[in-house]
């Protein structure tokens, strides 16, 4: 296929939907740095003079705080086992917004008991669901925190005011980023040539690493596999013969999934006016489109349904009633299209994964023998 360049044609939804999302971010962004920035302070200098609590050596109440994507939730997975591993006797809980609540549910990892949810749908319900939080949190005595957010102060803002004596987080140390406060007490450099799960599992290292930085070792070669979403065969069939008789026209045609929106950051997501002309293309080619997304992806949705016209290019934004059932309609489709965003942890060919990994290995492995051998020559 050629390289789909910006077409002349106009969207005006798309510059009226982006501009929203824009303004929500800018203001979420905003608050973050006028309000973020003043408070970690404030508690940074409060953690000068505050007296230090005694850590409890293993951890017995562990926080993990995984507020926004829901990608990396699924990519978190391996910390959660090796948290379990390596404090079988700890009670683990979780911090996160409520619009997430469905894929930390389907991942199992927690007991639900142990979730604490945030409604950021408004200003006013997160501080309300804030207060209550820290407040349960504080009554459960928290012994560390884990702070799994790389783009946000409020997260380390929680760390501190949960009462934690030990607080583990992404640090900046000597590069650019934020500035989240100097009461992280095991700070762990984000280091961006390192796949997010593998750095998830040095955050669970720093807990009780006594290195300079924290959790300073050798990266681990496991490949951190997301784990695969079971289905019985009766649940996938009855999501494919739903499809079918909502959209008979594309029945018996190949079906791509194309997911065209950039969630909470609209950035990561491709022009949809490509999204578009890719969508005609493999209509061309004999293929049937379902656009999927939440309900408020279903207006860029139809946008590229109208542009297509056709009755294989269906709006499937918002059809589904839950994350669960999405992921069974995936066993329908030949090709998933999306972003760099949560689809692709949900979507991925783990046995693909496995042997390019495997591949990768080996291929690192006979360079580094072919290298020691030169060296050897030349002595």
């Amino acid at each position: 296929w050629q390289i789909l360049s910006r077409s002349n044609f106009k969207l005006s939804y798309r510059r009226n939907h982006r501009r929203i999302i824009q303004m929500n971010i800018k203001f979420q962004r905003a608050v973050d740095r006028y309000a973020g920035v003043p408070i970690c302070a404030l508690l940074s200098l409060l953690d000068l003079f505050r007296r230090k609590a005694t850590i409890a050596a293993p951890p017995r109440r562990i926080l993990v705080i995984l507020l926004s994507e829901m990608g990396s939730l699924v990519l978190a997975h391996p910390m959660f086992a090796r948290l379990k591993q390596r404090y079988p006797g700890a009670n683990i809980h979780v911090l996160q917004f409520a619009k997430n609540r469905e894929v930390l549910d389907l991942l199992g990892v927690i007991p639900a008991e142990n979730v604490l949810t945030l409604d950021d749908g408004s200003l006013g319900g997160l501080v309300k669901d804030s207060i209550r939080a820290i407040r349960t949190l504080r009554a459960l005595g928290i012994d560390a925190v884990i702070d799994c957010e790389l783009f946000a102060r409020i997260s380390s803002i929680f760390s501190f005011l949960s009462g934690a004596p030990l607080r583990v987080g992404f640090h900046r140390h000597t590069q650019e980023g934020l500035y989240r406060g100097s009461f992280i007490n095991r700070p762990v450099l984000y280091n961006p040539y390192r796949h997010l799960s593998h750095q998830f599992l040095t955050m669970v290292a720093a807990l009780e690493s006594t290195t300079v930085p924290v959790a300073k070792q050798q990266p681990s070669p496991d490949p951190c596999i997301p784990p695969l979403l079971g289905f019985v065969e009766q649940e996938l069939e009855l999501v494919a013969a739903r499809l079918h008789d909502d959209f008979p026209a594309i029945r018996d045609k190949p079906l791509v999934l194309v997911y065209p929106g950039g969630g909470i950051l609209p950035i990561r997501a491709w022009p949809i006016e490509n999204y578009s002309l890719l969508c005609k293309r493999l209509l061309d080619e004999g293929y049937a489109i379902g656009v999927i997304g939440m309900k408020a992806d279903q207006p860029v949705a139809q946008v590229i349904a109208d542009h297509c016209r056709s009755p294989h290019c269906v709006n499937l934004a918002g059809y589904t009633g839950s994350v669960r059932q999405l992921l069974a309609l995936f066993h329908r489709a030949s090709l998933l299209v999306t972003n760099d965003g949560e689809l692709v942890q949900y979507g991925g060919n783990y046995d693909f994964y496995n042997h390019k990994h495997s591949q990768r290995a080996a291929q690192q492995a006979a360079a580094y023998t072919r290298q020691q051998a030169m060296l050897r020559k030349e002595e």
